[in-house]
């Protein structure tokens, strides 16, 4: 199955992401990652979803979303017109002696150790999906203890914004 990421403006209400994420739960598709948060415009949040899907299906669904009330505009981001990044935090174990080398490794990410313990340090890192789970295989040597990974964030690329075209339209 392909994977695609959708981006989807809906007015900021008690229950609209319950009803999103069932819609998706009820044909069975596979969320491989959900982040929501508040937009540029007061009363409207984006919910940016990363699905498992076919063409067809992904379309039917898609045509579903679109007749929620309180959805405004769905995008598919393709990969070549978007941005996307992860967040991520891990613990890795990191005594005294090893500290160094796991510091080390850090920087070869263009990550930063945001918090030190006497033996482990938690690292923080944004990035693509590839970077990171590369950031986890270096980092596994020494003790990946536990992880703490955001849903995957896109956004178009260039000057035009979602929301203003769907603001416009409305």
């Amino acid at each position: 199955m392909a994977r695609h990421t959708l981006s989807v403006l809906v007015e900021d209400k008690p229950g609209v992401l319950t009803r999103v994420a069932g819609l998706f739960a009820r044909r069975a598709f596979n969320i491989h990652s959900l982040a929501v948060g508040p937009t540029e415009v007061e009363g409207i949040s984006r919910i940016t979803v990363v699905v498992d899907a076919e063409g067809d299906l992904l379309e039917q669904v898609t045509k579903q979303l679109n007749k929620l009330i309180n959805v405004i505009k769905i995008v598919e981001l393709l990969p070549e017109n978007s941005v996307r990044r992860d967040h991520i935090l891990v613990k890795v174990r990191a005594d005294a002696a090893t500290r160094i080398q796991v510091t080390q490794a850090v920087e070869l990410f263009r990550a930063s150790i945001v918090d030190v313990s006497t033996d482990a340090v938690v690292v923080e890192a944004t990035g693509t999906t590839e970077k990171l789970e590369a950031l986890l295989t270096v980092l596994e040597p020494f003790g990946v203890r536990e992880i703490v990974q955001s849903g995957t964030l896109a956004i178009g690329r260039g000057s035009r914004s979602m929301s203003d075209r769907a603001l416009r339209a409305s």
